[in-house]
C-alpha cells in the first residue's frame, strides 16, 4: 500500500496517511517503507519559519511493508533526520548531506529514521 508517513508530535508516534485519499489510516510506533521518497513542502516549511510553530509539511512517501507496535531490532544503521530550522530537506544525520530517495526506510518508536 502506498502511504505517506510523518511524525505525530501530539501522539508521539508515526501517522500513516493513504497516498490517494490523504486520510490518516493508522498510528504506529514502527514502520518499514520500500521505494521511499523524502518530501518537504517549501510553503509549509516557510510557514514554520515565520510562525515558529510546527505543521505537517515533511513526510516520507513509500510502499508500506509493515506497520507495527513492536519491533526489537533496528535493521539499518544510516540515520536520517529533518529539522525545518536547519535544513531544507531530509539529510543524513552524520554528514548533513541531503537525501531524497531510498530503497528501504525504517522508522522506530524513538522518532528515528534509518535507511538501508
Amino acid at each position: 500500500m502506498k502511504v505517506e508517513v510523518y511524525k505525530n508530535l501530539h501522539k508521539n508516534c508515526w501517522s500513516v496517511r493513504d497516498n490517494k485519499t490523504g486520510k490518516v489510516i493508522d498510528h504506529v510506533n514502527y514502520v518499514h517503507l520500500d521505494d521511499a521518497t523524502f518530501v518537504v513542502r517549501p510553503a509549509g516549511r516557510a510557514k514554520v519559519l515565520q510562525e515558529k510553530r510546527k505543521n505537517v509539511h515533511a513526510f516520507i512517501k513509500g510502499t508500506a511493508s509493515f506497520l507495527s507496535e513492536h519491533l526489537d531490532k533496528v535493521p539499518y544503521s544510516t540515520q536520517i533526520c529533518y529539522d525545518p530550522y536547519k535544513y531544507e530537506s531530509f539529510v543524513y544525520a552524520e554528514s548533513e548531506e541531503p537525501i531524497f530517495k531510498a530503497d528501504t526506510v525504517y522508522l522506530n518508536n524513538k522518532g528515528e529514521v534509518y535507511v538501508n
